[in-house]
């Protein structure tokens, strides 16, 4: 469903994602952990087609992200860090407009609906999005990645500033999301991992040094054989 390879990003001097390669299997729940700065951002801007990489490949559901880049984007839902949004716009505005930037019509169309109940937005489709919590304004950015049913998800910090009540609510909300889709979380919270995701990948300063499950990664971090990789990413 998605596939790096050799996925690399430079800014000059800087290079900020370094030869990234991994794949993620349909259904599965892919953590990508790592401290600020690590590189997960850009990686996952360069997957949803934001950013373009110096080198290396990329593909969603075997659509090149920068060959093809209108099908890889249609088969991909995108939270970017801190779901950003028109604030001057209600809920319901919003939602009815990426539909139509969706192109959805008839049947599909109806997609709104389902989705304003599936997270709970029916008493803010008024509200303008400005004046939202944070939690909302994460339900209605998810809502948005999901309005037009796609197979795959990739969540940049979704819980990042919530309170403890939030993040339980978000994170529900994506395991029942992940039942028919493969999803990609970017976070520096391992409790997060540890929560909804079946896999996890360790990032630190633009590479990977680590692919296992959470389960995985706990029992060698157990045994000190991950004491050098929580060094690095904690330093």
């Amino acid at each position: 469903m998605i596939r790096t390879e050799g996925l690399t990003k430079r800014y000059g001097a800087l290079t900020a994602v370094d030869a990234v390669s991994f794949t993620v299997k349909p259904g599965e729940v892919l953590g990508f952990l790592g401290p600020n700065g690590a590189g997960k951002t850009t990686t996952m801007r360069m997957l949803a087609g934001f950013v373009n990489p110096s080198s290396g490949q990329a593909s969603i559901c075997g659509h090149d992200v920068d060959a093809d880049s209108l099908a890889a984007r249609a088969c991909l839902g995108y939270l970017p860090e801190g779901a950003p949004a028109y604030g001057e716009m209600t809920v319901g505005e919003f939602l009815a407009f990426v539909a139509d930037l969706r192109r959805l019509r008839g049947a599909a169309r109806a997609r709104i609906e389902a989705v304003i109940e599936r997270l709970q937005l029916q008493g803010v489709l008024g509200q303008t999005i400005e004046t939202l919590s944070k939690g909302f304004r994460r339900r209605v950015g998810l809502a948005q990645a999901i309005m037009h049913d796609p197979p795959v998800l990739i969540l940049d910090e979704p819980t990042d500033g919530l309170d403890p009540n939030q993040k339980h609510e978000v994170r529900s909300l994506i395991n029942e999301l992940a039942g028919d889709k493969t999803v990609i979380i970017s976070t520096h919270i391992l409790e997060e991992v540890d929560a909804v995701c079946t896999r996890a990948i360790i990032i630190a300063r633009g590479r990977i040094v680590a692919d296992d499950t959470p389960q995985g990664l706990a029992a060698r971090a157990a045994s000190g054989r991950l004491d050098d990789v929580f060094r690095t990413i904690t330093a």
